[in-house]
């Protein structure tokens, strides 16, 4: 592959993204979306509720992705102005739960995806919408375990579904990739080497 908009000659496969996560949902959505990836450990310390963009500039910019693109990510749940990020123990969890109870907030991720060449550095937002929560329910979800490590105390592919009355934007955003952002740079840069564009 010749430069940034360049196209790979027929029949080679486009070079791996370097996926700069540690996330595990992060990695499924690529497959899913049948992207080829490999995961490269960031070397960066993330800020609890930090901005996305940044942390997910970071995040890239501390991989030597040499001739192949780096992708970083990083979300953020806010509400009422207020930024929320993964919380410590069960109490916060509670805590972060009953604050998004009966309301609509925000998912926002941070993406930057880049080479040694050039930088694309951009955000996704969906509006997530929960149900009133009950002392019971949110007592059920902090006792499944399903909170810990996830931005908002809640994972709305598994158990977490449950808490969620409507969403507005890419699911996958929520999940944790904003797949429907990076297929878009993805096809402008790549056109047709990773099946999109």
């Amino acid at each position: 592959m010749r430069g940034d908009l360049g196209r790979p000659e027929a029949g080679l496969s486009p070079p791996p993204l370097l996926l700069a996560s540690r996330s595990p949902q992060r990695r499924a959505i690529l497959q899913q979306l049948e992207i080829p990836f490999e995961v490269v450990e960031p070397e960066y310390d993330e800020e609890p509720g930090g901005e996305p963009l940044e942390q997910a500039a970071g995040k890239a910019r501390s991989v030597d992705g040499g001739d192949r693109p780096v992708l970083g990510v990083d979300t953020v749940v806010v509400c009422a102005g207020r930024r929320i990020g993964k919380p410590r123990d069960t109490a916060e969890a509670a805590e972060m739960l009953e604050t998004l109870s009966g309301r609509t907030h925000e998912v926002v991720s941070g993406l930057c995806l880049r080479t040694t060449t050039w930088e694309e550095l951009h955000a996704a937002t969906t509006e997530v919408t929960f149900r009133a929560l009950t002392a019971r329910d949110v007592e059920r979800y902090v006792i499944s375990g399903e909170w810990e490590g996830r931005a908002g105390a809640y994972a709305i592919q598994g158990l977490g579904a449950g808490l969620v009355e409507r969403i507005d934007g890419d699911y996958l955003n929520v999940v944790g990739l904003p797949a429907a952002l990076l297929v878009s740079l993805l096809a402008a840069r790549f056109p047709g080497a990773y099946g999109v564009g």
